[in-house]
């Protein structure tokens, strides 16, 4: 796993994960609970419908429904933030 910034809500696979591996973050044990391709992102802890994604150390995206510790984080469940006209600032 790989944490780019102390901030993120989410790591990147380096390897294909499957659900019940146990992966470890800076010292914190993560129960992956869905398939995880190489390259993707796996949350850390909770992160809310309507929750900012923060990777970098930066929010690229906006849950669109409750992702739990350990689900996989990909578009069927996260609007990007970078993209014009993908979130309302309103």
């Amino acid at each position: 796993m790989l944490v780019l910034n102390s901030a993120d809500n989410v790591a990147v696979a380096v390897a294909e994960l499957a659900p019940g591996e146990m992966v470890e973050v800076d010292g914190v044990a993560v129960e992956v609970v869905d398939p995880i391709p190489s390259g993707h992102k796996v949350a850390l802890r909770p992160i809310d419908s309507g929750g900012k994604i923060l990777k970098y150390g930066e929010v690229i995206g906006i849950a669109t429904a409750e992702i739990g510790t350990g689900a996989h984080v990909h578009v069927h469940n996260v609007v990007s933030a970078r993209l014009p006209g993908t979130v309302d600032d309103g």
